[in-house]
């Protein structure tokens, strides 16, 4: 894949995301681990969640100085435009109450959630702060990465669960298809010849 293409689709995956993660905080029926816990910050300290998303995002890149990890342009920029296309997102999309429009918008934004992590990840610029937590711990610590994976989510849920941020259906939903709708959305956007990527998280 040349380079130009390579950066249409990190900064369309990025955007996209920043707008996927909107629709799912609009729908209110559970979100992904990290955001309920960017959710649950915001509502303790009245910052916008993609402000948040921004800082958190910051927070454990220094986190990856002591595991010696290294970003890339793909990195630097997830820090940035995911937020901002949250909040963006968010001051664009009306407000809905009836569920009969809210589960079609959880949906929608689960379906855009995986093209998303699938364009940014083929981009292959480098790993999203959070991805690179976990790979970096993986190596530190020997650990598989489904026992470090499934500790640094499980940590972020519940610390976010405290904080108010919102668990429900969705929750679930995207902890069960996130993985399978990546792996979709990879082989449709992977040009024939090329090796498609190995899914390492389900979001940025």
């Amino acid at each position: 894949m040349n380079l130009a293409r390579r950066l249409v689709h990190l900064y369309a995956g990025l955007v996209l995301f920043g707008f996927s993660v909107a629709l799912q905080l609009q729908a209110a029926l559970g979100l992904n681990s990290w955001d309920v816990f960017h959710q649950g910050v915001s509502r303790r300290t009245g910052l916008s969640i993609g402000t948040v998303v921004i800082l958190a995002s910051v927070v454990v890149l220094l986190l990856w100085i002591p595991l010696r990890e290294r970003p890339g342009m793909g990195t630097l920029s997830n820090v940035l435009l995911v937020g901002l296309g949250i909040d963006a997102s968010l001051r664009l999309l009306p407000e809905v109450h009836a569920l009969a429009v809210r589960i079609p918008l959880l949906l929608t934004g689960m379906v855009l959630n995986g093209l998303a992590t699938a364009l940014y990840i083929s981009a292959r610029l480098g790993p999203g702060p959070r991805d690179g937590l976990m790979t970096g711990l993986c190596r530190r610590t020997g650990r598989p990465t489904r026992l470090v994976r499934t500790g640094i989510e499980l940590v972020v849920l519940v610390v976010g669960w405290l904080l108010g941020g919102s668990v429900g259906v969705g929750t679930v939903l995207y902890a069960l298809a996130i993985g399978p709708l990546i792996q979709f959305f990879q082989r449709v956007i992977t040009v024939p010849g090329e090796a498609v990527p190995v899914v390492a998280r389900g979001e940025e």
